[in-house]
């Protein structure tokens, strides 16, 4: 019989209400009960049990290494692992976990809307779903995939699109792969995938990659800041295609002269990034070393960085070549 490994995390499908707000507090044994799942064998992991908006790098590091021993295991092999997470920040480690995954085995992110104990809430049903497609021969070879509310997701690019809504995430730099019915799971997308990187080690733990969004008015202040807090790694979130002003492309000229990693996004959900604008634009942001970057939204580029720098002492050495790889699918 097919052999499912759930790995709970926490997050708000294992939450419920108390007298603080709504907190984790249910195990995944209580979460598969309330899915209903048959028809496979699954063995389940408490991993942790917090809210997504509180993880660290760190936390995705834990989940990553108990990915990994799962994976390695040769007695009661795994066919494949489910992790019941937070959605707040369930792309980040969707991201980190498919930049490493080197197996065959699909590992499903999935999670909730609604707490455990809403009349109405979501989890089991995603939950179910998520079984199905790891048990499921076509889901083999996708890599980290994401299952909620019906949709199969790539982890490269999907991001939550929604506070509330149950169908809360969207692949924000192609399409879904697939769906789930009551009756079927279809794959209709074949997601290309850069060979792994480098497990995530103890240094990973500690690597400060900061986000920092432009807007009218924005200086370098937020930059500085954060490099002086110890960042050796800065994404910049652009306005449209991806532009700053004059002031932060000089204060990001300087700092990649001097060893910090910068990467070009854009604050907007969907669309390129490219060197466009000059006067401050991404022009002169690309012209001072900063790679632009389209296949994977700034929140998920925080992520490939910090996993890149704890691999690499200097930070500015190759940046444009990993972005190139990892974050714009061109080939390696």
């Amino acid at each position: 019989m097919t052999r499912i490994a759930v790995i709970a995390t926490g997050g708000t499908i294992a939450s419920t209400a108390t007298d603080s707000g709504v907190l984790a507090t249910r195990t995944a044994a209580s979460l598969l009960d309330a899915a209903g799942v048959s028809g496979v064998e699954v063995e389940t992991i408490d991993l942790m049990t917090v809210g997504s908006y509180r993880m660290t790098l760190h936390h995705l590091r834990v989940v990553s290494d108990a990915v990994a021993e799962l994976l390695a295991r040769t007695e009661d092999p795994v066919d494949g692992i489910v992790i019941t997470h937070g959605t707040d920040t369930m792309e980040e480690t969707a991201i980190m976990l498919d930049l490493v995954h080197d197996d065959p085995r699909p590992v499903i992110l999935t999670g909730a809307q609604r707490a455990s104990d809403a009349l109405d809430g979501d989890g089991p049903r995603n939950l179910a779903e998520a079984v199905r497609v790891a048990a499921a021969p076509d889901a083999r070879d996708l890599g980290v995939l994401i299952v909620f509310a019906g949709r199969i997701l790539p982890a490269r690019g999907t991001r939550k699109m929604h506070t509330t809504a149950l169908d809360a995430f969207r692949c924000t730099t192609g399409s879904s792969i697939g769906d789930v019915t009551d009756t079927a799971i279809t794959v209709t997308a074949f997601p290309r995938r850069p060979k792994p990187l480098p497990r995530p080690t103890a240094d990973f733990d500690h690597t400060r990659v900061d986000l920092v969004e432009m807007y009218p008015g924005a200086d370098d202040a937020l930059i500085r800041a954060a490099v002086d807090a110890g960042a050796t790694g800065v994404v910049i979130a652009g306005t449209g295609i991806g532009n700053a002003n004059p002031t932060v492309v000089e204060t990001v000229e300087n700092l990649t002269a001097n060893g910090v990693a910068a990467v070009l996004s854009t604050r907007v959900p969907e669309g390129p990034v490219a060197g466009v604008y000059g006067n401050g634009g991404g022009a002169d942001l690309i012209a001072a070393g900063v790679p632009a970057a389209s296949g994977l939204p700034a929140t998920q580029l925080r992520i490939l960085l910090a996993l890149w720098l704890s691999h690499h002492q200097n930070g500015s050495e190759s940046v444009t070549s990993m972005v190139d790889t990892y974050a714009n699918n061109k080939e390696d």
